[in-house]
């Protein structure tokens, strides 16, 4: 079983890895590596999550099989077969145990050819103490498919002996001088996106892994790993392209869900207190970015059909559009700026090491008691902030839209427990979620525009059309109609 942490740094800073205090002193391996992949041309390895390879080491060639990855925020785990070979040209099938062939069952050998290399310097160093032993590796390089390539940069810390604890503690010493940013793709799974067999894609909320035998902290244990999982997986993708909003859509979606799992934390009288001011705070370096896309890609094309509609109305001037584009780029460029710093790579590791290492100890209540009383808590609420709906004023709105928002975390952490009873509650709280969210997005929406910067009298105008019309869709929403909260509050409540 391999078990490593993996992080990614820019090249202009490996030279501080190099001489790490942590390191100095130690004496490196620098080798060249060649790493050959396999598949077939449907690459049915990948669609099993198997990664198959010939590596050159030396004057050797050693061929490795990997099973699909587990992970636990940077910390990821697989099992794995590792053995020499003859010749790098082709795998050898010959070599592997019965547990490793029956991964393939099904698959043709014969079909199983090369698809793609890596190519990359690797540094070692052998880290250790009384307890514990890890082999840190710098890798520089590119991965090659065809005529397409793409650069790798990262570190690896991977575990040799002892607690997985360790990793986390060479991390952490690492990130006081380096800039070590989350990196959870494997080479293999960057690899495959290069030669096309794979399209990057924003990563959604998965139901964590939870059921009634468990107890309440297992349960928050596993709310809290597919949260950051989520969390994790995104970072990648809005790092490389930004313009894709769900990335930064799921992004928050994960840190909500994280912030809900502090909250279940103070039920259960455990204390998460450390986390809370981070999130926070990584919540507020996304939110004016998120809002900004939201404005561009959704609220600004709605006004501006606004405005053609409207008879003699000629069309917004580009000026005032441009602007929007830029201060939205901005935006974007800062929230990326924000993900890229130490502070966050070490929350993530805090998070991962403390559900890795120390998992809530909480014995007596089980999960599905634990659920019904959360589920039961935040009902009450939302349908306190509800009453009277159709008459809600602006800031009843608001407060009724995050007592929505808190309901759907929670139901849809401990969905798992009821399955399919929970689905048409659900439903119907998403749809309420979303007629209330497009209010606050329409009001968000007229805030931005008050702030944007007034360079002419010709931009002012434009921008005042932009205000005008926005105005116009908000006296067209003043007044909620009451049938998706009925909906709702007629629904089968399913933790009864």
């Amino acid at each position: 079983m391999e078990i490593e942490l993996k992080l990614a740094l820019h090249p202009r800073h490996t030279g501080r890895i190099r001489h790490h205090p942590l390191l100095s002193t130690i004496k490196p391996e620098k080798r060249p590596l060649l790493s050959i992949y396999f598949d077939t041309p449907q690459f049915d390895l990948m669609q099993r999550g198997i990664a198959l390879r010939v590596r050159r080491v030396d004057d050797q060639w050693i061929q490795t099989l990997k099973a699909a990855t587990q992970s636990v925020g940077a910390l990821s785990s697989r099992p794995e077969w590792e053995m020499a070979v003859t010749d790098g040209g082709h795998a050898d099938f010959s070599v592997l145990p019965q547990a490793a062939l029956d991964l393939l069952a099904g698959i043709k050998q014969k079909h199983i050819v090369p698809v793609f290399t890596t190519e990359f310097q690797r540094i070692t160093w052998q880290v250790g103490n009384d307890t514990a032993r890890a082999e840190v590796a710098l890798d520089s390089g590119k991965i090659h498919a065809a005529e397409a390539y793409r650069d790798i940069c990262e570190v690896e810390i991977e575990l040799k002996s002892g607690a997985p604890e360790f990793l986390f503690e060479i991390a952490t010493q690492l990130l006081r001088q380096v800039p070590l940013h989350i990196e959870p793709r494997s080479k293999a799974e960057r690899g495959y996106m290069l030669c096309g067999a794979a399209n990057p894609a924003p990563t959604k909320a998965v139901q964590p892994s939870i059921d009634k035998h468990q107890n309440a902290g297992e349960a928050w244990n596993a709310i809290l790993q597919a949260a950051l999982m989520q969390l994790t997986a995104n970072v990648p993708g809005f790092l490389e392209d930004a313009h894709d909003i769900e990335y930064l859509h799921q992004l928050r979606v994960a840190l909500r869900r994280m912030q809900t799992g502090t909250i279940l934390a103070k039920s259960l009288e455990q204390a998460t207190a450390a986390w809370n001011q981070p999130l926070r705070k990584c919540m507020h370096a996304l939110n004016l970015a998120r809002d900004w896309d939201v404005f561009q890609q959704e609220t600004l094309p709605g006004i501006l059909s606004i405005l053609e509609a409207t008879a003699g109305d000629p069309p917004i001037d580009d000026a005032a559009q441009i602007l929007v584009h830029r201060i939205a780029m901005h935006a974007r460029q800062r929230a990326q700026a924000f993900l890229l710093k130490p502070a966050f790579t070490q929350l993530v590791l805090d998070i991962g090491r403390s559900l890795l290492t120390a998992p809530m100890d909480v014995q007596i209540q089980d999960a599905k008691a634990w659920a019904e009383t959360i589920l039961e808590q935040r009902w009450q609420k939302l349908r306190k902030r509800c009453h009277g709906f159709a008459r809600l004023s602006p800031a009843e709105r608001h407060m009724a839209r995050i007592a929505a928002k808190k309901m759907r975390y929670a139901a849809d952490a401990f969905a798992p427990l009821y399955g399919k009873r929970a689905d048409h509650f659900t439903a119907a709280l998403a749809a309420l979620q979303d007629e209330l969210g497009y209010a606050n997005d329409l009001r968000i929406g007229m805030q931005l525009l008050r702030k944007l910067p007034q360079q002419s009298t010709t931009l002012s105008f434009e921008l005042g059309r932009l205000s005008g019309a926005l105005e116009y869709e908000i006296a067209q929403h003043a007044h909620l109609s009451g049938t998706l909260w009925q909906r709702l509050a007629r629904s089968k409540l399913f933790w009864r």
